[in-house]
């Protein structure tokens, strides 16, 4: 098979970008719709897809035969209940980040892809930075060794989020338990275990929802595997959109700093250049399936985000540290 049947499950932002991903690769054809909102879906197929079947539930959605793959963009909590219903189709699945709702959820999910991949379907998870050129190239020389074992980490996040989240989903602690940090820091701190290939041990955090009714600033120090520290914030009302990352090392601090990937080593500091591959989880997406390629983003990596991320949450909470489970 060299063109697969794409179902797009979440027609909003997520599902539009994800459907524009596979019309300019080009290996993908999207012949399926599924959104709770039914003008959010006729939008998309008015404008990238009309020849595209319309769902307007689950149910209505696996009784179609003509399809290979689903993407799944919907808020948080349906991921688990659409991702088994996909898996039970036979479908191929790529699903957006966060992968559930709960740690039963995901460790549940995560049988669910080692079951899938005895079968030959791809399950992949939507973390777009394990496909970038420059976090590929960090990884590769965080984890070559050659610049010594990882310190210390700092993280800090920043974007103007608050000012988009009123009315919608993202401001009900319902659907978005965590607010910034759960919506847009998932795949931050993802970045942190797949680059250094630490685990996280405790958590100490303070958050505030600065008149939101979700968490918009959330200040974290956290112990990693190795006695690894952590600093990372996160500042949901700020003025534009941007992150730095530090892996300070015993024989070099390695930096991303405004798209830019830095070495200093002996009191100087120079670029590096990113030269591995450049792709998105679309892309890595079509490669597994179609060529057998490693698929870079695996459900198992939602578990160690999970858990940081409600050690956080509980610490924000509670005022005080929290440990992490193995």
């Amino acid at each position: 098979m060299n063109h697969l049947r794409f179902a797009i499950i979440g027609c909003g932002r997520m599902g539009r970008h994800h459907a524009q991903k596979l019309i300019t690769d080009g290996r993908g054809q999207v012949v399926a719709l599924m959104d709770a909102h039914q003008e959010t879906a006729k939008s998309l197929q008015a404008e990238f897809c009309p020849d595209a079947q319309l769902a307007a539930s689950l149910s209505e959605l696996v009784r179609i035969e003509a399809i290979d793959a689903a993407i799944i963009c919907t808020p948080t909590a349906e991921h688990y209940r659409q991702s088994i219903a996909c898996l039970d189709r036979g479908w191929h699945l790529l699903c957006e980040k966060p992968l559930a709702s709960t740690r039963d959820e995901i460790l549940e999910l995560i049988q669910r892809a080692e079951q899938a991949r005895s079968k030959g379907q791809v399950f992949s998870l939507g973390y777009q930075r394990r496909h970038t050129s420059l976090y590929r190239t960090l990884r590769r020389e965080i984890q070559s060794g050659r610049w010594g074992a990882v310190r210390t980490i700092v993280s800090h996040n920043v974007e103007n989020w608050q000012q988009t989240i009123g009315g919608t989903w993202r401001d009900d602690p319902k659907q978005n338990p965590g607010g910034f940090l759960t919506d847009a820091g998932s795949h931050k701190l993802d970045s942190l275990f797949y680059v250094t290939g630490l685990r996280p041990l405790e958590a100490f955090a303070r958050s505030q929802t600065c008149g939101s009714h979700v968490e918009i600033v959330t200040s974290v120090s956290a112990l990693f595997s190795g006695d690894v520290v952590a600093s990372i914030d996160f500042v949901g009302h700020a003025q534009y959109l941007g992150e730095d990352l530090h892996l300070h090392c015993e024989r070099a601090d390695l930096m991303i700093r405004h798209s830019e990937l830095w070495i200093a080593r002996e009191g100087k500091m120079e670029r590096l250049t990113a030269d591995e591959p450049e792709s998105t989880p679309v892309e890595g997406f079509l490669d597994s399936i179609l060529d057998g390629a490693v698929d870079l983003s695996p459900p198992e990596a939602a578990l160690p985000v999970y858990d940081l991320t409600q050690a956080i949450l509980e610490s924000g909470r509670q005022h005080r540290p929290v440990q992490i489970p193995d």
